[in-house]
Parts: structure tokens; sequence; C-alpha cells
């Protein structure tokens, strides 16, 4: 599991060379599933981790069932909502999952006489923290794109949490490493440097002979979509996030 500050995620992919994470927790709805209730996690992370470690521009969050009176819509009269779709990606798309033929919807009216609307897609540079209480929102949705790949509607998203992350590196060493075909990362204590190769992790590079400090080490994270994913034992470093049981 991974930790930070609004609460736990499942790790579901982490790709090393765009320096991102795919997260997942189960209060999270989907094309298929809305959760309301508030029970959420939504995202927020502490001030001095925000620098290094943030939803990606691509990433589109969608609030499900605010109240009028939410954070989220004072300062915007009438129609001139916050919601924005991201990357071609909002509710209105999203009110065609089959998933709001159970809970239905509304629009929102003028000055929201009849409510503001059911769901409000927003970037999470907008707002800067997902918060489902301090929102005063039922429920939430994050869907992000993989540019340039271009899917048709909403049952095509990927559902996630996708997170970009950067790290201080020593610019020697990653140069080494990627001159031979490897990716920087870090040890299982998030402070070693070490150089993920094709099959193999070294503490040098990839040309480096396999010995007792580079070894095969691999470790499943979980299941996607009936995909599974593996990824070398290397760790964002600890600075960063906390991983747990």
């Amino acid at each position: 599991m991974f930790h930070i500050s609004s609460g736990s995620y499942r790790v579901l992919e982490i790709d090393y060379a765009y320096q991102s994470l795919t997260l997942h927790e189960p209060h999270l709805s989907n094309c298929d599933t809305i959760v309301l209730g508030s029970k959420g996690n939504g995202f927020s992370v502490e001030p001095w981790r925000s620098p290094y470690f943030n939803p990606t521009a691509d990433n589109v969050f969608m609030l499900i069932g605010c109240s009028a009176k939410s954070p989220l819509f004072q300062g915007f009269p009438g129609k001139h909502l916050p919601c924005r779709n991201v990357s071609g990606m909002g509710c209105e798309e999203y009110y065609g999952c089959p998933a709001w033929s159970v809970v239905g919807r509304r629009h929102a009216g003028s000055m929201f006489g009849s409510g503001p609307p059911e769901c409000c897609a927003v970037a999470f540079e907008a707002i800067k923290a997902i918060n489902l209480s301090k929102l005063e929102c039922e429920g939430y949705s994050s869907a992000y794109s993989l540019a340039p790949l271009r899917v048709d509607g909403p049952s095509e998203w990927s559902f996630g949490i996708r997170v970009k992350y950067s790290v201080q590196e020593n610019e020697e060493f990653c140069r080494a490493c990627e001159a031979t075909g490897g990716t920087c990362g870090y040890g299982s204590d998030g402070i070693r440097q070490m150089c993920m190769c094709a099959d193999f992790n070294s503490t040098s590079n990839c040309d480096s002979v396999i010995s007792g400090t580079s070894s095969r080490r691999w470790s499943r994270l979980g299941t996607v979509a009936g995909t599974l994913f593996a990824t070398k034992l290397i760790q964002v470093p600890n600075y960063l996030i906390t991983y747990g049981p």
C-alpha cells in the first residue's frame, strides 16, 4: 500500500521512464459503480511534499453530489461554474456510463435554483486538494489520459489517480546508467540509487557484471483489468512517499 496524508492507496503501476505512479482506492467511482457517502480518500499531500508529488496535468477529478454550499461553487455566479473538461474528459461524457442509470442525475439551474450539477470535473491544479468533507461532496472519480491514445467514450477511460513525482538525482550516475540502456531508480531503502536494467538491478550500470549487489528481483504489484503488472523492487525515495503493509 501507499500512504500519504489523505489516506492509503493501492499501487497499480510504477512508470519509471515517466516518473509516475497509478493509484487506486476502493471508494473511487468508475463507469460501472458510483460510490456515495463521502467515503473516498480524495487526494491531498502535505505542503512540503507537493512540489515533488502531484497528479498529472491530464488527470481529471470528477466530484459527485456536491452541496450547493460547497466551496467548489462559491464565487461562481449563475452558469459560470468551475467545472471543466480535462484532456477531453469531463462529466458530460461520464454521464454516459451505466452507473448513472442507477443514481440518476440533475442539471444546474440559474443561481443553483434547482441545485448544483450532480458531477463537476476539475483539474487538481485548480483546487489543490480533493477533500470530500471540506468540499461537501458525496463521492468522486478520477481518470487519466495516456496520450496520444484516443479512446471511444468513458467506458474505455483509464480510471485511477495518475501521479507525477520528481526526485533529486546524481546526474553523473544517471547518465552512466542511461547510456547503457538502464533507468535511474532507488533501492528499497529509498536512498541508495540503483540502475534498473532489462532483468536485473545494478549499483553502477547495465554493463556491469551481475553479482551479490546486482541481482534479479521482481515483485508483482497487482491486477488491473485482468492484466498483471510487474515491476522491479525499486522504490520512489522515502522523502516523497511511505509504503506500508
